[in-house]
């Protein structure tokens, strides 16, 4: 049975910071192993017989494109968008402001 693969501690502190994830040592250990474990997981896929089995474009055969045609049509006034709302101005919905100048 092969070894049971754990990532590098340089590995997991790089996806933790991708992640936006603050870990202490110990749950770097641990989630070093997990990792190892989802990766041992996945490889037995490539044990499988798959010569025969044929690859899957899509789950439903014969099906084609189901869009319907673009056909323009008239859209809201300006009034009509936003006469249910509290907070207009000018025309237009007013939010508030999010960011600091």
């Amino acid at each position: 049975m092969p070894k049971k693969e754990e990532l590098s501690k340089e590995t997991i502190e790089h996806i933790s910071k991708l992640a936006l994830l603050e870990l202490s040592e110990e749950e770097k250990e641990k989630l070093s192993k997990q990792l190892g474990d989802i990766l041992d997981y996945f490889k037995k896929l490539n044990d499988l017989d798959t010569s025969n089995v044929n690859p899957t474009t899509h789950p439903i055969e014969g099906l084609s494109n189901v869009f319907r045609e673009d056909e323009p049509w008239e859209s809201l006034s300006n009034e009509e968008a936003t006469k249910n709302t509290k907070y207009r101005q000018d025309g237009y919905f007013k939010a508030p402001r999010i960011l600091k100048k």
